[in-house]
């Protein structure tokens, strides 16, 4: 293993815990105001068609925001994770419905779109362990992200929701790590790469 992945496993494993660490009161209050950080950034793009993730009860909350950009009319594409490393895509819709996909993560039960479903949405908001003041992004590990991001011939707008504590100075990366265009977090939304591809 290098270097590289040793910094980033010990990294995961601190962020990890700190996630765990926080109560529910704090949870819910993340959640409320990402929310509507991700309404005011889906305003702000003009964005009618846009990917997002269903968090888990550790990540900073995005379910809320999910249930009300599709109310408002706002094509919400979620992932759905394959065993071949590349990620699958269902419509979102307003009723919960949730089953356990790969890896235990929540997933749409929808019908499944393949991964070029992504190709037309105008932003991308995507899961992160943290980001650093460059927009590297550092995921969980898997890299369905960075896969994702990395093969799309016109990729939108990417942005990472985290909590404040997650923007970090410094990164350690690799080569497949793609950088991300900007931040969510409970208290700013902060544009950081200017220079994606």
């Amino acid at each position: 293993m290098s270097n590289v992945e040793h910094e980033k496993r010990a990294l995961r494993a601190e962020l990890r815990e700190r996630r765990q660490l926080l109560s529910d009161a704090q949870r819910e209050s993340a959640a409320s105001a990402i929310a509507q950080r991700l309404d005011e950034l889906v305003d702000s793009l003009g964005a009618r068609s846009i990917s997002c993730f269903l968090s888990t009860t550790t990540e900073p909350g995005t379910r809320e925001f999910v249930r009300a950009a599709v109310r408002r009319g706002i094509r919400v594409l979620l992932p759905v994770t394959r065993a071949d490393g590349l990620l699958d895509w269902a419509v979102a819709t307003d009723d919960d419905d949730v089953s356990e996909g790969l890896f235990g993560l929540p997933e749409p039960t929808g019908e499944v779109l393949g991964p070029i479903a992504v190709n037309d949405v105008d932003l991308m908001v995507i899961p992160a362990a943290a980001v650093d003041r460059t927009g590297m992004r550092m995921g969980w590990g898997r890299g369905y992200f960075d896969k994702t991001i990395g093969s799309m011939q016109k990729c939108p707008p990417v942005y990472a929701v985290i909590y404040d504590s997650e923007v970090l100075d410094f990164l350690p990366s690799d080569v497949h790590d793609q950088p991300v265009t900007g931040i969510v977090t409970p208290t700013q939304t902060l544009l950081l790469s200017h220079s994606r591809r």
